[in-house]
């Protein structure tokens, strides 16, 4: 994407308006605000071809058996993750990069398994990084909450407790070392132990106060490029401290700054592996004036490639006095 002679990819949005997953109402709202706030229009000004596919509806709720226990509204969620992820991987398949808009987290188990589905046909590793305040790797045995949208990177990665939500599609799972958790300062005890046991990457608050975002991205991006793989960024805006975006159902004090953030942004930008985008738990009802919304726009301007001054790859440049 960075090329200039370079044809740019086609961005596919697509409003996944479920909130069911989390505790919080609100965030069904989260597509529409991110369309109020620009998405497309800061996509556009960037030179790619941006087509919005709306908001995905899922049809009739109709009960397979009985649900897993502590899995809350497990039919809703089960309806909506199978829908997502046959779209999810028919736009993948177009060739087109889909920025999937939510939402609360639990849709990632359909949006990383279509894309995963794609990417494994053409034998290249798909490899998460997920942004958030929270592991969001507990299982139905290990949950406290028993919401669905905290049992999402667990489910992507082939964890027990949830086998049937995808009924009769392909279940393109990642393994553990192929998921990266990156900004977590919320866990719980049994989800802890679980990350543990799988040896999960993890880079917490402290990890990010003690070596820096632009450190730790840089690793997360050469494990990438040493399998040959490609990148889903799942991007929790409760990542970001409640100072910077308050617009959440699950502030957890001590995140991201705003500098921060961009810095990741644009060095995922520079890598040119990010190949699909969860934006999620975006919650309007909860927000000032827009305010969570129009951060994360700013943020994907980043990612595809806004900056402020002209320049090939920054921190070269800088380090060389150019």
């Amino acid at each position: 994407m960075s090329e200039p002679d370079a044809k740019k990819p086609d961005i596919a949005l697509l409003g996944i308006p479920i909130e069911i997953g989390a505790s919080q109402a609100g965030t069904l709202m989260g597509p529409d605000a991110l369309r109020t706030a620009g998405i497309a229009r800061v996509l556009d000004q960037l030179g790619f071809a941006v087509e919005d596919h709306g908001n995905l509806a899922i049809s009739k709720v109709t009960p397979d058996g009985p649900p897993p226990a502590n899995a809350k509204f497990y039919d809703e969620v089960k309806t909506w993750i199978r829908m997502l992820s046959e779209r999810a991987y028919g736009l993948a398949r177009s060739g087109a990069v889909p920025i999937f808009m939510g939402g609360d987290h639990s849709l990632s188990m359909g949006s990383v398994n279509g894309v995963a589905r794609y990417w494994k046909e053409q034998g290249r590793p798909l490899f998460v990084l997920w942004l958030d305040a929270h592991a969001d790797y507990n299982t139905p045995h290990t949950t406290i909450t028993g919401n669905m949208h905290g049992m999402s990177s667990a489910f992507l990665c082939g964890e027990g407790g949830l086998d049937d939500l995808l009924g009769e599609q392909p279940r393109a799972s990642i393994t553990p070392d192929q998921l990266d958790l990156f900004g977590i300062r919320s866990i719980d005890p049994l989800e802890k132990k679980l990350v543990q046991d799988r040896r999960v990457a993890i880079a917490d608050m402290r990890a990010l106060d003690e070596f820096g975002v632009g450190v730790l991205i840089r690793r997360v991006i050469e494990r990438v490029k040493a399998k040959n793989g490609v990148l889903h960024l799942s991007f929790d805006v409760d990542f970001l401290d409640p100072a910077v975006a308050p617009g959440v159902g699950t502030t957890v004090p001590g995140g991201a700054t705003y500098r921060e953030a961009h810095l990741i942004m644009e060095l995922l930008h520079d890598s040119e592996l990010v190949r699909s985008v969860d934006i999620v738990e975006l919650n309007p009802f909860l927000d000032e004036r827009g305010r969570t919304a129009r951060v994360a726009v700013e943020l994907i301007g980043s990612l595809f490639g806004l900056q402020i001054t002209d320049r090939r790859t920054p921190t070269n440049a800088m380090l060389q006095g150019r």
